[in-house]
């Protein structure tokens, strides 16, 4: 890394699968088609160069469309982009997977993705509807499927070459162990809810010890309350090193070793969100011992059901 600003760029090494990823990513979760493939062109053209999906989005092949339009344009090739989409709850039994990530391929108009991701460790029946709910609302789950045998059709999707690394999302530091202690392929990379509020730090250690990368979603608290970019600590760290209070945030993330995605639809924003630089050391140790809150704004990892999804995008 030359310079300051060189953190944009960083790529994360992958001890499994491909051999790095970026650490700024751009997440794909914009309902409205329209401006999410207007987004994720900016995206694209300001230097994002990892974008994350999930056929739970509702938009691959969007996503798709952008990333062919921008290949043909000469904007980028193929090999300079880090793709990432996920299995969701409803392909959890093993005769599913293939078929999943099949379809996802097809809507991406990918022959592979770089990553294929367990959206959660909740398993839902079988079937087209993505979020059952039985009469009284509540979710009804698969309890005839482990996570375990779905982490084996994972495994073989590896083999096949149709995803160059596998991971999970959603997931408690628990789970992942017990996952890790019997994977014949090792997780690549684990996304979780990751910030300056919920740093994760036990999670990352165990991530660091296992070579797998930590990819910090909602790094920036989703703009949820109590505002993660209004607090007093970041916002009194980005006053003297002449950032804003989210770059403050987006190079925490990156400089303490985990991957990270944000979503706009604002060019304005995109940018601000590229353009993060190293902080100084202080302004880390600040950022580690001074912050006061700690809060999860998505409670995914206890329901299975994404909280920053809209139910019927």
């Amino acid at each position: 890394m030359s310079s300051p600003d060189m953190l944009r760029y960083l790529n994360i090494p992958l001890a499994y699968g491909p051999a790095t990823m970026p650490a700024v990513g751009f997440g794909t979760l914009i309902p409205d088609p329209v401006k999410a493939r207007r987004a994720i062109r900016i995206a694209l053209d300001t230097g994002f160069r990892h974008l994350d999906c999930a056929e739970r989005y509702g938009n691959e092949e969007v996503v798709g469309e952008v990333i062919a339009e921008a290949i043909a344009a000469g904007v980028l090739n193929r090999e300079d982009l880090f793709v990432t989409t996920k299995l969701w709850n409803n392909n959890h039994r093993p005769e599913r997977v293939g078929p999943a990530l099949d379809a996802s391929l097809r809507r991406l108009q990918l022959a592979g993705v770089d990553c294929y991701l367990v959206h959660t460790p909740f398993a839902f029946p079988a079937g087209d509807e993505q979020h059952p709910r039985d009469v009284q609302g509540n979710t009804i789950y698969d309890t005839g499927v482990t996570l375990e045998e779905t982490w084996r059709a994972m495994e073989a999707l590896v083999d096949s070459g149709k995803a160059r690394s596998i991971g999970l999302s959603d997931i408690t530091l628990a789970r992942l162990k017990e996952i890790v202690a019997t994977a014949r392929i090792m997780p690549a990379v684990v996304q979780v809810e990751a910030h300056p509020y919920l740093p994760e730090w036990e999670m990352l250690e165990f991530c660091r010890r296992h070579g797998i990368v930590l990819l910090a979603f909602a790094p920036l608290g989703h703009a949820m309350e109590p505002r993660l970019t209004q607090d007093p600590v970041i916002e009194s760290l980005a006053r003297q090193i002449g950032k804003t209070p989210a770059q403050v945030a987006l190079a925490w993330a990156a400089q303490r070793g985990t991957a990270f995605l944000t979503t706009s639809t604002s060019a304005d924003h995109i940018a601000e969100n590229f353009a993060i630089s190293l902080l100084p050391p202080e302004a880390m140790s600040a950022m580690r011992e001074d912050i006061a809150i700690s809060i999860r704004f998505n409670s995914v990892v206890e329901t299975g059901v994404p909280g920053f999804i809209p139910r019927h995008a």
